[in-house]
């Protein structure tokens, strides 16, 4: 599924103007696509009439405010009872202010969701008055009360205070349609404060919940939480990404009338995707009844030490049960004696080990060598460690392999101490960093990483011309021309071990031709769907890294039974 970013969304619109379709019908669209979502959550859900449904606009400035007035002027004509919040001020938007205009004001309440100047100066007049001591004036009886205008214009605030709480208190759907994506800083408290009124009401989000980057996914302290947000057009690249995607609840995509010919605009841009079911069209490949192991590939795994043997042994049967034809496990003696117990699919490679188990470069050369010759993707780095020798290990690999390499934890480590691992790379890598390891490689911290996960990824890649995995909540896949937002997966996922398996399963699929970015794509949503098993089944505290193993079968059985549907 294709998502774009809020900058290509605009020139999207622009284009579509251009070739016929105007802001304003693709207003007007937005606002008829809103309206039947609001009417279909009312009466097939709540099992309400119109008439007994309060609908509660909060209206900004913007274009999105425009999206509320052309849902109220179709919701107002079937009967709902309508308010609506304007939040900021009037309408600025020329088509948001033409919208408004076609509203009869005589049969919606109107509230204004901002303070005037008056009250701001009658605020700050009473704080300081109040800061003050006056002294007590003789003359005057205490049963007087002298009229104060300020009283007046507080009390007015008061008022209109408690008209905007019983509005959103009464609602059954609350509508935020106060910023859009164009959103980035932080919200104004008084927006907190009507974000923060409790309610029943089921909450919409209008294009993204305000509050929200669409750009980035980061979000501003008091967001608008929504149970649905209805997308205009595409999903927005942020809304992939955590912290945002928790806040969107259900995302629903309108299909706003948008010509196919405005997205050519976006030729020569970065392309972006939502990975799923049919995305993985070539994946796994077709198993004909004539077929042997050698026509499914083989997976070189280079992992493991005496004190980590548990990573090599993840990553050998994550490539096991993804259909690989063939896994060899090169390692120290030591975990090849474990891996042998819980993968004897495997086959093995000794390799020399220091007095603290890790694997010696110099005698390990020529055996991976001659492996690396057989196989069609090589996995590295997966509880390896970091040591002189497995750092100039990781170079050799990168240099000499005739095939992909996934370099995986300690692999990555190691690039970090020397970049020469991909500066002098000769073959196609793929690195799967988290967000401690993607900030060990850019030399910053981890809420750098964490604020700009797309750019961190996509940058990565283009800088040294390889694959990005970038794990965490919506993993993201990026290289030198597309980015992949993943959207499976849980946080019961969240343990150690969990990586060593998706680097086998990705290790599998490029083994098996899938291809650099597709692979990683088709590993990283396969890795995900199995966890979301294993989730359902034994809940996400109690999972661990060997059931999102033990469930891959499930996983591509739902896939097989999806694509044999026809359903995305």
């Amino acid at each position: 599924m294709q998502i774009v970013t809020p900058k290509q969304m605009g020139r999207i619109e622009e284009r579509s103007e251009k070739i016929g379709v105007s802001k304003r019908q693709l207003m007007e669209n937005a606002g008829g696509k809103l309206a039947e979502l609001i009417d279909g959550y009312c009466r097939n859900e709540a099992k309400l009439s119109p008439e007994e449904c309060s609908v509660v606009f909060l209206a900004g400035t913007g274009n999105n405010g425009g999206d509320c007035f052309a849902a109220a002027d179709i919701l107002l004509y079937k009967g709902y009872r309508l308010t609506i919040i304007h939040i900021g001020g009037l309408p600025k938007t020329p088509l948001a202010q033409e919208m408004m205009s076609r509203l009869p004001r005589e049969r919606i309440t109107f509230i204004e969701g901002f303070r005037s100047g008056n009250v701001e100066a009658a605020i700050e007049a009473a704080e300081l008055d109040y800061m003050t001591i006056q002294p007590r004036k003789p003359d005057i009886s205490d049963d007087k009360h002298e009229h104060n205008p300020l009283d007046d214009i507080l009390n007015a605030e008061k008022k209109r205070m408690g008209l905007i709480k019983g509005a959103v208190v009464g609602a059954q759907v609350l509508v935020d349609g106060v910023f859009g994506t164009g959103f980035h800083g932080s919200l104004d408290k008084d927006i907190i404060g009507i974000f923060g009124i409790g309610t029943a009401a089921y909450r919409v989000a209008v294009d993204v919940p305000s509050g929200g980057n669409s750009a980035s996914g980061t979000v501003s302290a008091g967001i608008f939480k929504a149970d649905e947000t209805l997308t205009f057009g595409f999903i927005k690249s942020g809304m992939s990404q955590f912290p945002l995607k928790k806040y969107c609840g259900k995302i629903t995509i309108a299909d706003i009338g948008i010509p196919d010919e405005a997205l050519k605009i976006l030729e020569g841009d970065r392309k972006y995707f939502r990975i799923e079911r049919n995305f993985l069209a070539a994946y796994p490949p077709k198993r004909e009844r004539d077929s042997h192991k050698g026509n499914f590939g083989t997976v070189l795994v280079i992992a493991g030490s005496s004190s980590m043997r548990g990573a090599a042994a993840f990553a050998a049967l994550g490539a096991l049960r993804s259909g690989v034809g063939l896994v060899r496990v090169a390692s120290v003696e030591k975990c090849i004696d474990t891996v042998s117990v819980l993968a004897p699919e495997a086959t093995f490679i000794e390799l020399d080990s220091d007095d603290y188990g890790f694997m010696l470069y110099d005698s390990s050369c020529e055996p991976i060598a001659e492996a690396m010759k057989k196989a069609t993707a090589v996995v590295i780095g997966c509880g390896m460690g970091v040591t002189p020798d497995t750092i100039e290990l990781t170079k050799f690999v990168t240099q000499n392999a005739p095939c992909p390499v996934i370099i995986d934890a300690d692999g990555i480590n190691c690039i970090a101490k020397d970049i020469d691992i991909l500066m002098k790379k000769r073959t196609d890598v793929i690195i799967t960093p988290h967000t401690g390891e993607m900030a060990r490689l850019l030399n910053c911290d981890t809420q750098m990483i964490s604020e700009n996960r797309l750019l961190a990824a996509e940058k990565y890649a283009e800088q040294y011309g390889i694959t990005v995995v970038l794990k965490g909540g919506g993993t993201v896949v990026a290289d030198n021309c597309y980015t992949a937002a993943n959207h499976t997966g849980n946080a019961g996922m969240s343990v150690g071990g969990s990586g060593d398996v998706l680097a086998g399963i990705i290790g599998s699929a490029v083994a098996q031709g899938c291809g650099i970015f597709d692979g990683a794509c088709a590993g990283v949503y396969m890795h995900g769907l199995a966890g979301d098993i294993a989730a359902q089944k034994l809940s996400m505290e109690a999972m661990l890294p060997r059931d999102i193993i033990g469930n891959l079968p499930d996983a591509f059985g739902i896939l097989k039974e999806k694509k044999k549907n026809m359903t995305v």
